[in-house]
């Protein structure tokens, strides 16, 4: 068939007998085909990709957790989204077009954005909740936990040690991301996790309902002759770097565990569920086996 120009030129139609398309209809195919094989592959999951859609679930935003961009990718639409994103307090960072295509597959036009498994609460609905339970607050903050393996052992350890909730930062932490809820089992269903821009004032906030602030560090007093009696809130920092210097100054006690082998240091989610047993025990009032004389 001739085009609708008439100069002679044959242009084959999208999807004719031969199996032949034009330019444009080879690359809506390329297109519909990579994106159904990566969602056939399980892609997607807690990811919004593409520009529209990014500026869309922004709008919204209950359940964002972080906006990825391009590295050089700017103006038109991208402004819109970093705005939207800024205004929202959400993280932004800016990574490589293969990482991108790693995490939403080939169509993500520069911007992915990733969701929450579940919505975040509030530092308000952490207190509430221990109130309406009539039981002084057991809260576990967690303090540039990136791995999300780490988080989701610790909210999995602080939900069984009955913990009223988790509080996290939004920035240089992981979120409630698929990986996390997975890895927690399924406590991040039960437990509020709060996500908040300052820590420190998060801490404030809770020593302001009467909270004892604990910290694991490695200099602090040994974790089974510490009193956790009453309000506590128990902060656990990354394996790298520990609890931040400010958040340190914060706290009213810190704690450690004694190393006794050639490793200096455990993992974040173990040294966390040791001290959050070690609460629960004395909340439960269990007490510990005197040794044998």
């Amino acid at each position: 068939m001739r085009d609708n120009r008439g100069n002679g030129r044959f242009k084959p139609a999208r999807g004719d007998r031969n199996g032949q398309f034009d330019r444009r209809a080879r690359r809506d195919y390329k297109r519909d085909r990579d994106e159904q094989s990566y969602r056939a592959e399980g892609g997607y999951e807690n990811v919004v990709a593409g520009r529209n859609a990014a500026i869309e679930t922004l709008k919204t935003g209950s359940r964002v957790d972080t906006v990825f961009i391009m590295k050089g990718a700017s103006g038109g639409s991208i402004g819109k989204i970093v705005a939207l994103a800024k205004e929202g307090g959400y993280p932004i960072k800016e990574v490589s077009a293969e990482k991108l295509e790693e995490m939403a597959g080939p169509i993500h036009q520069g911007v992915v954005v990733t969701l929450s498994a579940v919505e975040y609460a509030e530092v308000s609905d952490i207190l509430a909740r221990a109130e309406e339970k009539g039981e002084k607050p057991f809260i576990l903050i967690a303090d540039e936990i990136e791995d999300p393996h780490n988080l989701g052992a610790l909210i999995r350890t602080a939900e069984t040690a009955g913990a009223h909730g988790v509080i996290i930062p939004k920035r240089r932490n992981v979120g409630l991301t698929a990986a996390v809820f997975k890895t927690s089992a399924g406590a991040a269903a039960h437990l509020p996790v709060a996500r908040v821009a300052n820590l420190a004032s998060a801490v404030d906030t809770l020593k302001e309902a009467g909270v004892w602030v604990y910290g694991a560090d490695m200099e602090g007093q040994n974790w089974c002759e510490t009193d956790f009696s009453g309000g506590v809130a128990l902060i656990v920092g990354s394996e790298g770097n520990g609890i931040s210097r400010l958040l340190k100054e914060k706290c009213d006690v810190m704690v450690s565990l004694p190393m006794q082998g050639e490793v200096s240091s455990l993992n974040a989610s173990v040294a966390g569920g040791i001290i959050l047993y070690e609460i629960a025990r004395q909340r439960l009032g269990i007490p510990a086996v005197n040794p044998k004389k």
